[in-house]
């Protein structure tokens, strides 16, 4: 279920993704829960500040003023490619937008062109503001472009999503301009490359640990759910429909073999449902929190 993160879960899902992570203040309690819903959560909104200066930037971001009170959103990512971390919950950054727009983020299509604003976006989107003075000219380093997609992949590949997750405020609603200086579109393709064609599945649970593993391990590490397509030919696919045959999730009338089939999924569905997982959730795509609880033994 699309639950938000715990704050350890945060940090961990982004160190895990090579990011630098700089705790301000007590983020882990700023939010602003009391005024409105957090979660479901559904994705990642990208802004830029209209700001310079790393210290003065997080401070608004944490503080907001005083028609609009902070945390203004999740993370402040500096020109360095420095994350600083100033809210966990609900945050002021989306504000309302569509509700079109909301949907087809969920379903992981391309978003159309906002044009209502009715749905709650701080309720539904983790924001993060990129120090940026957001006029054409301010240029964007190359190391605060790549934590932007880091940021973004360590979210969507926490939580089980797709690149299509991750949107700029613009796309959000049409009463905003950010980011301006890159192209969104650029932005998702290096997120979908970094995450090896993630599709979403299996969303961590509250108080669910983020299991990340560690070189050497003896089980194999997730290797991206758009592995898991038409046409794949691998021993992974071998080892791990005998590991669900030996967990009683067997569909295969035959094998299991390397190349990825509609039994595989089966199989894997039904693996899913053992765990728990239900809906969408359930569909037989791997994702990261199933594929580390079925301990598939590493192949080389």
């Amino acid at each position: 279920m699309p639950a938000p993160l715990t704050a350890d879960q945060f940090v961990a899902a982004l160190e895990a993704e090579g990011i630098t992570v700089v705790e301000t203040g007590d983020w882990r309690e700023h939010n602003r829960n009391r005024k409105g819903a957090w979660g479901p959560v559904n994705g990642v909104i990208i802004h830029h500040t209209v700001t310079s200066g790393t210290a003065s930037s997080v401070e608004l971001c944490y503080d907001g003023y005083e028609e609009l009170p902070g945390p203004l959103c999740h993370g402040v990512i500096a020109k360095d490619g420095t994350v600083h971390l100033v809210g966990n919950g609900r945050a002021n950054h989306a504000g309302t937008g569509d509700g079109n727009v909301l949907d087809a983020v969920v379903n992981e299509t391309r978003p159309p062109r906002p044009t209502a604003d009715d749905t709650d976006g701080n309720a539904h989107f983790y924001g993060f503001e990129c120090i940026n003075l957001g006029d054409g000219d301010d240029p964007w380093p190359d190391v605060q472009l790549e934590a932007i997609e880091r940021v973004s992949a360590a979210l969507c590949r926490a939580h089980g999503w797709g690149a299509a997750s991750v949107i700029g405020h613009r796309e959000w609603t049409d009463t905003k301009i950010d980011p301006v200086g890159f192209a969104m579109d650029d932005l998702r393709d290096a997120i979908a490359e970094r995450l090896g064609g993630l599709t979403g599945t299996n969303a961590l649970d509250p108080g669910q640990e983020l299991d990340v593993p560690a070189a050497g391990t003896a089980y194999e590490p997730f290797p991206g759910a758009g592995f898991f397509r038409a046409g794949a030919d691998s021993p992974v696919v071998t080892t791990m429909g005998h590991r669900l045959v030996e967990e009683g999730c067997s569909a295969y009338a035959q094998g299991p073999g390397p190349h990825w089939t509609e039994a595989d999924r089966q199989s894997y569905a039904a693996w899913q449902r053992k765990l728990g997982f239900t809906g969408s959730d359930a569909d037989g795509r791997p994702g990261r929190t199933s594929w580390d609880a079925l301990k598939v033994p590493r192949t080389s």
